[in-house]
């Protein structure tokens, strides 16, 4: 797989909460509120216990945006 330079960051410009979705839809090219809602989806999907642990991870592993 090809580097394209981009790294993956917590928004501080689109966040709700720690800016994980944010950050994650600024690294695949896609609009926030689309982003929040496929996650919001796919977690009550998966009866949301999973979504908020990766979330919870995820802000804890993912640096913010300088």
């Amino acid at each position: 797989m090809a580097s394209t330079g981009r790294t993956l960051r917590r928004s501080r410009s689109d966040r709700m909460l720690a800016g994980v979705v944010g950050g994650l839809a600024d690294y695949f090219g896609m609009d926030p509120t689309v982003a929040r809602l496929i996650y919001v989806v796919g977690s009550v999907a998966s009866v949301a216990f999973p979504g908020l642990l990766v979330y919870a991870i995820l802000w804890l592993i993912v640096p913010a945006e300088e």
